[in-house]
């Protein structure tokens, strides 16, 4: 069972994934993924029985005070509205009410221990930080024009330090109880306590002052960060306009919308939920959802995605999916859910910072010993292990590299291109070969017929042929039967349907035995059949075991598909096309783009084996594809992308969803995923170079404590700066 809820009071990303270990422990917990970038933890558990009180003790025993809150869903069971608009359910109504106060009750918790808001809403924290930083200025003022008496500057410097840094020195106290000495906490305590003793009073509470205020920036950094991001892919409703049976409309909630319920969007107004347009007509700006700037007209019958911003005239529509069904959830989860998928780069990050911090903390130890041995400077070289102390703390690495794949799936969303999690990220800027089907991904998918022979009438060829195809939803089987109603050949579905993967179908029509399909069905029918001279997807027909005539019909190169191909060559990509047409159309096809390597007549269960062979050949495979066929390949790819125009079963199976169904998006997906990348490879780079660069200048006499805050919370601000801007750009 998969749950998530969200998260208050965990101040650092070091103590996150921590609390995410202690987490995964539970015993009913199979997955923990806790995301500090986005304020969310993601479960996957055996039982819900007492799992709050479980979370909470296992982020108790690592950081006191944080508090988890049920995220919840929309109501499960048919909707009795009320013009109040509460839960109509009693049973949901009393589960609401259960999980409010159990919320409450933690919630309540935690603000006794974090100190409750002033009246002017400003927290505790803050108040004792803006007291501490005026006694620390009237501190050091009095210290450095050496006023007397010496003390009092001395005692103004301690109420300072006292001020801004009790709740670091009781965190620090609290966790070594618990066993958690490597935080931040007590390095920042042992590095202070340490000035104070050889007499830098000003050090101590000004390093407290900075460190304060770095980790306040940092704070503000991260939630911009994520609500920037998070308001830019949330475009849920809050309520819509329910028709009624009496002509009038109703305004309700908009997780009551159950799916065939008819609502009424205004112009100018946001689509709340995917529907079927039932009645009027309007252009709808999709650029928010797919980041195509033209407006595409729909009309009656035309399926319209929410999130969408209808911009002409009232349409009436049929919802076809609930909120938590509809694509502006399915973005919104999308997002949310990458946590759960973490890069390697994440992971290895998390791993390193376990053995990062008590390995300096051990050099700090041996360099405040042994050369205060050797030399007998005890009070220089304990000076130089609390540098190394404020140095240590990983935040930096921690925070900066899930923040930038978080971005980076923000700027995708933005694009219309949904990143299932980072590891997607990651594998993508990694691919050697991009492998596309042909329709419906590099081609419109939309049949034309182009050219026909038949034995007997046209007529009669069409009507054979819409029998059967009749039965199909292939895009060349709808395209036979759009020709056949812009002509008005009336024909009867066939009986005794068989449908032969990968060749085509057989059935009875008007006493006649008819096979419909490519040239491998004839073969296996036995059947001789003229080659067309046009190019194209050519579809047989037989009757009573005779060849009949033939259809052939064209598809339309998607308008950036050439462009895109050229793009992936410039980047040093292979490309490969997969496709079950036949070999003489795809060919044609293949030559107009440029691909590098095509393969046609392909069934379902073959595509796998060619993109294997491709990978063992080539390397990392990216895969492109719509359809319910393509799904397998889809998964077994590196990365699966899917056109957010093909079937649903294809969009589950891939790990990153083209909304625009546009080839060129998947060029600002290697963009956004490139620019990630390279990003969290550089913050982990600066950020240690900086660490053991000022380490160095520490230890031959040339860093003070000031320089080691800007090691630690200084490197970790600019890092997250860093990725903001950056990765941004690629949006």
């Amino acid at each position: 069972m998969k749950i998530v809820y969200t998260f208050e009071n965990i101040d650092c990303p070091n103590c996150a994934a921590k609390i995410e270990a202690a987490i995964a422990g539970i015993d009913t917990v199979e997955t923990a993924a806790l995301s500090y970038t986005q304020g969310t933890l993601h479960l996957d558990v055996t039982s819900t029985e007492g799992l709050l009180a479980k979370l909470q003790a296992a982020a108790d025993s690592v950081e006191e005070g944080v508090v988890f809150t049920l995220r919840h869903k929309a109501h499960p069971h048919s909707h009795v509205l009320h013009h109040d608009h509460e839960i109509a359910c009693r049973a949901c109504k009393a589960e609401h009410q259960q999980e409010e106060a159990e919320n409450a009750a933690v919630h309540a918790a935690s603000a006794h221990a974090h100190g409750s808001e002033t009246s002017h809403g400003m927290d505790a924290g803050t108040v004792t930080l803006i007291l501490g930083a005026v006694l620390f200025v009237i501190g050091l003022v009095l210290h450095l024009l050496h006023l007397q008496p010496e003390m009092l500057s001395k005692l103004l410097l301690l109420g300072a330090y006292l001020l801004m840094g009790w709740e670091v020195l009781l965190s620090a106290l609290r966790n070594i109880t618990k066993g958690q000495i490597f935080d931040e906490n007590f390095l920042m305590t042992i590095a202070t306590i340490g000035a104070i003793c050889i007499g830098s009073w000003e050090e101590a509470a000004g390093v407290m002052l900075f460190f304060r205020l770095g980790e306040l920036f940092e704070h503000i950094a991260v939630e911009r960060s994520r609500k920037s991001v998070m308001e830019a892919i949330d475009l849920r409703p809050e309520t819509v306009a329910l028709c009624r049976g009496d002509g009038q409309t109703e305004t309700i909630p908009a997780e009551y919308v159950q799916v065939g319920d008819h609502i009424l969007v205004r112009a100018g107004d946001r689509i709340p939920v995917d529907g079927i347009l039932v009645r009027g007509e309007s252009t709808v700006d999709t650029s928010a959802m797919t980041g195509e700037p033209v407006p595409v007209t729909v009309r009656e019958g035309d399926a319209v995605m929410s999130g969408c911003i209808n911009q002409s005239g009232v349409i009436e529509l049929e919802v076809t999916a609930a909120l938590e069904d509809s694509m502006v959830q399915r973005i919104l989860d999308s997002v949310e859910n990458a946590a759960a998928g973490k890069p390697k780069i994440d992971r290895f990050i998390t791993r390193f910072a376990r053995v990062y911090t008590p390995v300096v903390v051990a050099i700090a130890v041996l360099t405040a010993v042994i050369p205060s041995l050797v030399t007998g400077n005890w009070s220089h070289w304990i000076y130089t292990a609390c540098n190394f102390l404020m140095i240590s703390c990983p935040c930096a690495l921690v925070l900066s590299v899930p923040l930038a794949f978080f971005s980076g799936i923000g700027a995708g969303s933005a694009k219309g291109i949904l990143f299932k999690d980072g590891l997607t990220l990651e594998a993508l800027d990694k691919v050697q070969a991009v492998v596309m089907d042909k329709t419906g991904t590099l081609t419109e998918g939309t049949f034309t017929v182009t050219a026909m022979h038949s034995e007997g009438s046209l007529e009669e060829l069409i009507r054979y042929a819409s029998a059967l195809e009749s039965f199909s939803n292939h895009p060349v089987a709808k395209s036979i039967l759009t020709y056949a109603s812009e002509h008005s050949v009336l024909f009867e579905k066939a009986s005794d349907v068989q449908e032969i993967a990968g060749k085509g179908i057989t059935g009875t029509s008007g006493g006649h035995r008819i096979a419909c399909g490519n040239q491998k069905l004839m073969q296996l029918e036995s059947i001789a059949v003229p080659t067309p001279a046009q190019a194209g997807t050519c579809v047989y027909v037989a009757v009573d075991g005779a060849y009949f005539g033939y259809l052939v019909l064209s598809d339309t190169i998607k308008p950036h598909a050439k462009e895109t191909i050229a793009a992936l060559h410039d980047r040093g990509l292979y490309t490969v096309m997969l496709t079950g047409d036949s070999e003489q159309h795809s060919r044609s096809v293949a030559k107009e783009l440029g691909m590098q390597e095509m393969h046609a007549d392909l069934l379902p269960d073959t595509k796998p084996t060619v993109m294997t062979s491709v990978r063992e050949e080539r390397g990392s495979v990216l895969f492109i594809g719509d359809g319910i066929n393509d799904a397998p390949v889809l998964s077994g790819a590196d990365v699966g992308a899917a056109m957010g125009s093909g079937a649903d079963a294809a969009m589950e199976a891939a790990d990153l969803v083209l909304l625009s169904s546009d080839p060129q998006s998947i060029l600002t997906a290697m963009d956004i995923a490139g620019r990630v990348n390279k990003t969290a490879k550089f913050c982990v780079i600066f950020a240690l170079a900086v660490k053991i660069a000022i380490m160095l200048l520490g230890f031959l006499g040339f860093a003070n404590m000031w320089l080691s805050v800007f090691a630690d919370t200084g490197v970790t601000i600019l890092c997250v700066l860093f990725v903001l801007a950056n990765v941004r750009r690629s949006a």
